[in-house]
């Protein structure tokens, strides 16, 4: 299914003041003005509760569990939104996600469970479980109502910048790009940014459809999903500007960047997009207004300010 600007609008409305409206602030990045949109700050650190609660809500009648697999904000996400909607939540996550993540969600009362290596064994492993009565799987990103609400962002940032011409977003399933590309419809340019070892869209736009990819690197964590969503693909063709690719090294000095010049922490896949600006692999045409969302804040504060400066 194709998301388009209505669905968007839809979720506009579904989800009123349940996320915060986020921030943007504009800032010089190499010499080029950029406004930041700092999605980091919305509830639980990521965009994900936008696409959480939109799925949600969309049913006609609550489920008395959620289950979901992630590799931890979506989860965290998931685990936040059953709260609010005092829903039970059990949240499958692989051996890598991180223990700030792993922590965050059983303290927001889901109950974890860790399995296997990589992201697609824990959602296999949720699969079993969801198959219950009064549960619903909340996919992280292979789901039209998932995508429209990732859109409510693109709707917000249209509003704070509305003479914007294009915003560059970090993917990994391809939910939070969709989404984009969902409310903006062509009319802003959508660049996606991946991890050169998490090229997922890349072969995806290269094959012409979702394919399976080996994922890795410092980023893997939010944005190692070895395949592209089938949602998120149908919905970003034809209307997606270009992707590419950045080095861990431009993702690590991206992070320091948000810490040394505003203080923010962002976790690496936070700062991919901002990476493609750093690295210099993304310039903006003539005096084109361009965003970047920094998507994700949820890692060790002491990882990012302790050792990514310049010389460590």
């Amino acid at each position: 299914m194709r998301v388009g600007p209505a669905d968007v609008r839809r979720a506009v409305r579904r989800l009123g003041t349940r996320v915060r409206r986020t921030p943007t602030v504009v800032v010089d990045v190499e010499g080029i003005p950029v406004v930041l949109k700092l999605e980091l700050l919305q509830h639980t650190g990521s965009f994900k509760p936008r696409g959480a609660f939109n799925r949600v809500l969309s049913e006609p009648v609550l489920p008395r569990r959620l289950v979901a697999a992630s590799g931890g904000n979506h989860g965290v996400a998931v685990a936040f939104v059953a709260r609010e909607l005092g829903l039970a939540a059990e949240i499958f996550v692989p051996e890598t996600t991180p223990m700030v993540k792993r922590r965050r969600i059983e303290s927001l009362g889901a109950e974890l469970v860790v399995v296997g290596r990589h992201y697609q064994q824990a959602l296999e492993a949720s699969r079993e479980r969801a198959d219950r009565a009064d549960t619903l799987e909340v996919h992280a990103y292979d789901h039209p109502a998932t995508v429209a609400g990732q859109g409510t962002m693109a709707y917000e940032l249209d509003g704070q910048v509305p003479d914007l011409d294009a915003v560059l977003v970090a993917v990994g399933g391809g939910g939070l790009v969709a989404g984009v590309c969902a409310w903006f419809d062509s009319r802003v340019q959508v660049v996606a940014v991946e991890p050169v070892d998490a090229p997922t869209l890349h072969r995806a736009v290269e094959a012409g459809r979702p394919v399976d990819v080996d994922v890795g690197g410092v980023a893997a964590d939010s944005l190692g999903a070895t395949r592209v969503g089938a949602t998120p693909f149908a919905t970003i063709e034809r209307r997606l500007a270009e992707v590419l690719l950045v080095s861990d090294d431009a993702i690590v000095a991206a992070q320091w960047w948000l810490w040394d010049r505003l203080r923010l922490v962002a976790e690496p896949g936070g700062a991919t997009a901002l990476a493609a600006l750093i690295e210099g692999v993304y310039r903006p045409v003539g005096g084109a207004r361009v965003a970047v969302v920094v998507c994700g804040a949820n890692t060790d504060p002491a990882t990012v300010a302790g050792s990514h400066g310049p010389g460590r």
